[in-house]
């Protein structure tokens, strides 16, 4: 089986901020990790529901909105990707810091949370998402399209 390239980027040497996992034609993903990869401390289940319906909503609400294809969550808890189409990196970091600020602040009623609209809406915790998008706005304050590489990390 071959060995898919997310998992080629050696996690132990990444902490929480936004990078290019792959480009598949005119789809970038993005990996946005809001806690460090193996670092003990990982999203809350009931917050990370909320980032994800959150991040999607907003993303797909924004001046991007046509751009993003998938917004959704890691399964190992610390963050979520991003895919987006005809997005320059520049709008990909603007887009996730200004949705990522939003959160962070939100006090209204989660978008989905009806058992109509989402499998699982009971499960959420507004509190806490706004409290975990934190770490991830501080790193990103003065990101950059070169901090994008996960190369540039392991220096």
């Amino acid at each position: 089986m071959e060995r898919i390239v997310s998992f080629q980027a050696d996690l132990r040497r990444i902490g929480i901020g936004m990078y290019i996992s792959r480009i598949d034609g005119d789809i970038v993903t993005y990996d946005i990790r809001m806690a460090k990869p193996n670092g003990g401390v990982y999203l809350e289940t009931p917050a990370m529901h909320t980032i994800s319906h959150l991040l999607s909503s907003f993303t797909r609400s924004s001046e991007f909105g046509n751009g993003v294809v998938y917004a959704g969550p890691m399964s190992c808890r610390t963050g979520f990707y991003l895919l987006t189409r005809g997005m320059s990196h520049e709008a990909a970091i603007k887009l996730v810091r200004d949705v990522c600020r939003s959160i962070s602040v939100y006090d209204d009623r989660i978008p989905g949370c009806t058992p109509e609209e989402c499998g699982n809406y009971k499960e959420h915790d507004l509190k806490g998402a706004r409290e975990a998008v934190k770490p991830f706005l501080k790193a990103m304050e003065n990101y950059t399209v070169e901090m994008l590489d996960y190369s540039w990390h392991m220096r």
